[in-house]
């Protein structure tokens, strides 16, 4: 039996929408934080641009540029 292994929005490709399926941060600020920009399990994300050290996603009606340490905490 194959293990599947989360893919985090640090692994998505550009141009592509995915839906969160977690939000995996041990702060819980910084999850209340991305909860109120829309970034919760359910919802869709879309990543327009991917950086060196950040994305340009979009989440419901706002554009939002995410470090890497956050996007690694978004499981889609």
């Amino acid at each position: 039996m194959e293990m599947m292994t989360a893919m985090t929005l640090l692994n998505a490709s550009e141009g592509e929408t995915y839906s969160i399926k977690d939000v995996n941060t041990g702060d819980d600020d910084m999850k209340e934080f991305l909860f109120r920009l829309g970034c919760y399990s359910g919802e869709p994300i879309t990543v327009i641009t991917k950086k060196r050290r950040h994305s340009i996603v979009a989440i419901k009606d706002g554009r939002y540029s995410l470090d890497n340490n956050i996007c690694e905490a978004i499981i889609i």
